[in-house]
């Protein structure tokens, strides 16, 4: 592991994590206050968080980090659901972090849940930004139509790599690893993980579109949540936000940064 500073929980810190066959850009600001380990969508950067780092201040300890092949972590042979929630507890055990809160976008959503599912005892909370919704979504057409759509984008992919906005995989890993998503989000496979947290976890809802989806497809799966909530009194909606699925983390980052706020005072045992 590669790192500017000696202290786990002292300066802020930004190094590699060696994990698997691949390598992690982690950055940790440090400080004695709550871990918050952010989450990304799944084709972004640890960027994306850096309005709602700042709405939070620096009374947090912020954990970011990129996923594999994205931003400026290494490639890898493995880029499935489950290597993105070991990698979870990789960066946790490097940065020396033993419980925290995670805040997951989208996919990330997906990986927090399954997470915070898997780790009570470690889990401080969760709040899960417009993602881990039980819906069966994903069909036979659904399955073609979204691998046309990253071969008819794969011709300017490798033009944003250097930028960082685009990740360092190919049109058929990111088609596959939209689909394998699909999959996990089935109701008979999302629902029983949802149903079984046990620590506090709030959502924050976009409204109208994400990429790829068509007239109210979205907001129809974001439905799905009504039965959750009825069923887990851990799981509630916190905000339903205006800005759509790709704008929120920029237009509304200070209902997401409320939302954390909120989970963490439950988790000691206050009145959010």
């Amino acid at each position: 592991m590669t790192k500017n500073s000696t202290s786990s929980t002292g300066s802020r810190w930004t190094g590699m994590v060696p994990v698997d066959d691949t390598a992690l850009a982690v950055t940790d600001t440090g400080g004695p206050g709550i871990p918050v380990v952010y989450l990304n969508g799944q084709f972004a950067t640890q960027g994306y968080w850096r309005r709602v780092i700042a709405e939070l201040g620096a009374g947090w300890r912020h954990i970011t980090y990129d996923e594999r092949a994205r931003g400026r972590s290494k490639r890898s042979a493995d880029y499935s659901f489950e290597a993105a929630v070991r990698d979870v507890d990789a960066v946790l055990a490097a940065r020396g972090v033993d419980r925290a809160l995670l805040v997951g976008w989208s996919y990330g959503a997906c990986v927090a849940a399954h997470w915070a599912g898997r780790n009570p005892e470690r889990a401080l909370g969760a709040v899960l930004v417009d993602g881990a919704f039980p819906y069966d979504w994903l069909d036979e057409a659904m399955e073609q139509r979204i691998r046309k759509l990253f071969r008819r984008l794969s011709w300017f992919m490798p033009l944003l790599r250097p930028t960082g906005l685009a990740p360092r995989m190919t049109a058929e890993q990111q088609a596959d690893s939209n689909i394998e998503l699909g999959r996990i989000s089935r109701e008979r496979e999302l629902g029983p993980v949802l149903d079984g947290i046990t620590v506090p976890v709030r959502y924050v809802v976009a409204s109208g579109t994400s990429f790829g989806s068509r007239g109210d497809e979205q907001e129809r799966i974001r439905t799905s949540l009504d039965a959750v909530t009825a069923r887990n009194p851990h799981i509630k909606i916190s905000a339903k936000v205006a800005a759509n699925h790709g704008a929120l983390l920029r237009k509304d980052f200070r209902a997401i940064a409320e939302t954390v706020r909120e989970v963490a005072a439950l988790s000691r045992g206050e009145a959010p």
